[in-house]
């Protein structure tokens, strides 16, 4: 059965869809099925992947207009699969305000094809509302992306807080998967101050990967690609499969006798 992961932050820009997306592809690559879904209306997750034509998206998903199976469609990125988003998703957030078990509707529809896959990753929407607490509640754990910037703390209490009101009333077994440190840049103090510091508050929650500031990275979207099909030797797609593998080896997904490549050590 599916681990169900999702990506959350209600900041935006902090590499919430870079991150889904790539980790998608890098297990993928790593020879597990993987489903993405795109809980995002800006559609990004969508877009990044090269998917053009939506039929169905994660709005009939929710609204279950539409089965899981009709809204899934394939990828060029090997073993990844994608429920797409479109921007009608805006008013799904109106639409199940009076439903029943509102925040279950993400949760119902996904049950029909866990069996099918190894992993399921969400690409949420930078906010905390009903969208983001139906993939809250569908989700096993969630990976939360911090960018290594100023205010790379602020919010964070805030989306514990949502994580810890989820866990009380809707998923007891929601875990955090981990913190995972973004636009690292080694060469700025203020950089190595935030992975300090993250580090010193969350000493057990932050992946060992942190992922860089990356040119390739940031072109492969504007290709309908993932970092590991635009540019496989990039310092982007090795740190992705880096954390595929960290992810791999916490959910027991890796032999025992295999062990992930280290990370370069950040440099203070």
């Amino acid at each position: 059965m599916a681990k169900i992961i999702g990506v959350a932050n209600q900041k935006g820009g902090v590499g919430k869809t870079t991150t889904a997306v790539n980790l998608a592809a890098a297990l993928g690559v790593l020879e597990k099925k993987v489903l993405l879904i795109d809980a995002d209306p800006q559609a990004n997750a969508t877009s990044g992947l090269g998917v053009e034509e939506v039929r169905y998206s994660t709005y009939n998903l929710l609204e279950h207009s539409a089965d899981v199976e009709n809204c899934i469609q394939r990828t060029s990125s090997p073993n990844v699969d994608i429920v797409p988003s479109h921007i009608d998703l805006v008013a799904a957030e109106i639409e199940l305000v009076d439903k029943a078990k509102r925040e279950y509707m993400l949760k119902n529809a996904l049950n029909e094809v866990r069996d099918r896959y190894d992993f399921v990753v969400i690409d949420c929407a930078p906010s905390l509302g009903l969208i983001t607490v139906n993939a809250l509640t569908a989700a096993d754990s969630v990976i939360i992306p911090i960018q290594c910037e100023y205010f790379a703390l602020e919010g964070l209490g805030k989306l514990l807080n949502t994580i810890k009101n989820v866990q009380k009333i809707h998923n007891p077994d929601l875990d955090i998967e981990g913190l995972l440190l973004t636009m690292y840049d080694s060469r700025l103090r203020l950089s190595n101050q935030v992975v300090e510091e993250v580090n010193s508050h969350f000493p057990e929650m932050v992946f060992e990967t942190v992922i860089s500031r990356n040119v390739r990275l940031s072109e492969a979207p504007s290709f309908g690609e993932s970092i590991l099909m635009y540019d496989a030797e990039s310092k982007g797609a090795i740190q992705y499969i880096q954390l595929a593998e960290e992810v791999l080896l916490k959910n027991d997904h890796l032999k025992s006798n295999v062990k992930p490549k280290k990370q370069q050590k950040v440099e203070r």
